[in-house]
């Protein structure tokens, strides 16, 4: 499956994003998706995963409340709601895709497709 992500962009502390997360080449019913995101000079780090049906979801805890993750099978789309962005939320963030279920979707290396990152900047 190939992934291409979008959304991204510059936005005041308080305020919000949208991004999706558009597949192509599979069914996105296949996959478990996640979003991970990277900050300049710090490890990527797991931010959120929906289940294939998109009944279960997992937060990273300081985005439970702020962010929204939603998919649509049909669409093979997922996007990432992001609320009360705060400026440690800037990042290049990423969506993939995984066959594996929890507990191991919390760890980037089982997600075997990346899309090519979405900068997110946050002023404050």
């Amino acid at each position: 499956v190939q992934l291409q992500a979008s959304g991204g962009g510059l936005v005041q502390a308080g305020g919000s994003l949208r991004l999706s997360c558009a597949a192509s080449g599979r069914t996105l019913s296949r996959y478990v998706m996640g979003w991970f995101r990277q900050a300049p000079g710090k490890e990527r780090e797991f931010v959120v995963a929906i289940s294939r049906s998109g009944g279960s979801t997992y937060y990273k805890d300081s985005v439970k409340g702020r962010f929204t993750i939603s998919r649509d099978n049909a669409k093979n789309t997922v996007w990432l709601q992001m609320n009360s962005l705060k400026p440690e939320d800037a990042a290049v963030y990423y969506c993939a895709a995984t066959i594996n279920d929890d507990p191991y979707i919390y760890n980037g290396y089982v997600y075997g497709y990346w899309g090519q990152g979405t900068l997110v900047t946050v002023s404050s």
